[in-house]
């Protein structure tokens, strides 16, 4: 029998001491300082090729940036409808088809059908507005109104309104040929869209459980920038895009009815002018209620006037209560903001991005603001704290 079979066996002994005497003493020693400096530099390290990873990243997801913004607005916007398709169809892959292609059918074919007129009509139209120019019509109708003659033959050279009225006509003729050159690229966006949307409403569960995982945020708190991010995208494409539509969609209809040249062409430029806060339709429809009102035509000129400021102006005022309420929850001045910035930085997906992005960063702030909150010490209780002696 060795010795510590006998310490280990011996009822007198104590458990600490046997532990002792059996087991060798662990010695602490003091870690090597060379070991620090080389530690921080891995830690260096790993940050710098961390960052240029993530910055290589940021490059290549950038040209796929107007897809996914496209994509996540559709996938906020049809999740009901791809709820409803989840339930019966029971695959989420067929689900996800199924929802694509309903959204495709909604979005796709009548963009298809008025862009194909649309190309039509600016052509029509930069060459009424060349022959109008040329033949000096619009001269002769102003000649007419001897108060309204001198007015423009003040502005005239100020403004040089021939020179600025053909490069208007030139800009249209420009524009839709870049519109025809551009469409193979559109058509392969379209495709990066909806090839995004199959897997942001498949996986979209995923997707956000893989988010939650990797940020920093609690779940609650990563569920409200969700919603905020939800409503943002609702109030944007309802309070924006559609009320915008329908303005373009009305003022079209009455230029249409009025037997004024390019409706459809006018109306896409009002709804694409309603988009900007500062702007509107009426950008569009004063001008040719004036030039209705110096050919003689008073009582087209006074109907499109009636028109587009009682209903066409009014509509926003309408719709957009209705249809967005307090989802934006963004006062005037960074909700023009979020627009206007966006289509400068992003182009046409900045409709979207923008207030998203402005939206997302206020709610970061305001989680900001409560964690500081809570780490406050109380004003209150410290004073009461102090005047009890404790």
């Amino acid at each position: 029998m060795t010795f510590g079979s006998l310490i280990r066996a011996s009822p007198d002994a104590n458990d600490d001491e046997t532990i002792c005497m059996t087991e060798p003493i662990a010695t602490h020693e003091p870690p090597d300082a060379n070991e620090r400096p080389q530690g921080r530099a891995r830690e260096l390290v790993l940050m710098a090729v961390t960052v240029a990873a993530v910055y290589v990243c940021y490059r290549l997801v950038l040209p796929f940036v107007p897809a996914f913004a496209w994509a996540l607005a559709f996938a906020v916007l049809f999740a009901p409808v791809h709820r409803w398709n989840e339930a019966r169809l029971k695959r989420p892959n067929l689900a996800a088809g199924v929802s694509v292609t309903m959204v495709a059918a909604t979005v796709v074919v009548p963009g298809l059908l008025v862009a194909g007129h649309l190309v039509d009509e600016a052509a029509r139209g930069t060459m009424a507005i060349r022959t109008a120019i040329d033949s000096g019509q619009w001269r002769q109708a102003i000649a007419a109104h001897p108060r309204i003659a001198t007015l423009v033959g003040w502005i005239e050279p100020q403004l040089d309104l021939p020179a600025l009225i053909g490069s208007t006509a030139a800009w249209l003729t420009n524009t839709s040929a870049s519109f025809v050159r551009g469409s193979i690229a559109q058509a392969i966006g379209f495709l990066l869209t909806f090839y995004f949307l199959f897997y942001f409403l498949r996986d979209r569960r995923l997707a956000f459980a893989s988010l939650l995982n990797l940020s920093p945020l609690s779940e609650s708190e990563m569920g409200q920038i969700a919603g905020r991010a939800v409503d943002a995208i609702h109030a944007t494409f309802f309070g924006t895009i559609v009320c915008a539509a329908v303005q373009g969609a009305l003022g079209g209809l009455m230029f249409w009815w009025l037997g004024l040249p390019a409706p459809l062409l006018w109306g896409v430029v009002m709804g694409l002018l309603a988009i900007v806060p500062v702007f509107g339709a009426f950008v569009v429809w004063i001008p040719a209620a004036a030039f209705l009102a110096l050919d003689g035509h008073w009582g087209k000129a006074l109907i499109l006037s009636v028109w587009g400021s009682v209903v066409v102006g009014g509509i926003d005022n309408l719709l957009y209560p209705i249809l967005v309420g307090t989802r934006l929850r963004l006062h005037t001045v960074p909700a023009f903001v979020s627009v206007v910035g966006g289509l400068v930085v992003f182009g046409a997906s900045g409709v979207i991005l923008g207030p998203l992005a402005v939206t997302m960063t206020l709610s970061l702030l305001e989680i900001w603001r409560v964690r500081a909150s809570r780490r406050a010490p109380d004003p209150i209780r410290i004073a009461d704290s102090l005047a009890n002696g404790r």
